[in-house]
């Protein structure tokens, strides 16, 4: 995450439950990003409707899916393969 966004306020927002320093469009990036990935099965419209909500059209929203899922992807299949990526 850190060679991709160099912001620790988003880094530290992932990592501990303390969204204090983010807007509320990072805010629900975040919680959204966290959601994919921990629950996917789980997720529904509202996650995307709070998107929406916080500023984000459907092409962001399609971008910001996409990454999240292309990250979970690649570090599953390194995880399955035994292999261990740069930080």
């Amino acid at each position: 995450m850190r060679s991709v966004s160099r912001d620790e306020r988003i880094i530290r927002a992932i990592l501990t439950p303390d969204y204090g320093t983010l807007s509320p469009r990072e805010r629900a990036l975040v919680d959204y990003a966290v959601r994919l990935t921990v629950t996917p099965a789980q997720m529904q419209e509202r996650d995307v409707a709070s998107l929406r909500k916080n500023g984000l059209d459907d092409v962001a929203i399609l971008h910001a899916c996409q990454i999240v899922a292309y990250f979970n992807f690649v570090n599953r299949l390194a995880h399955g393969l035994g292999v261990h990526l740069e930080s």
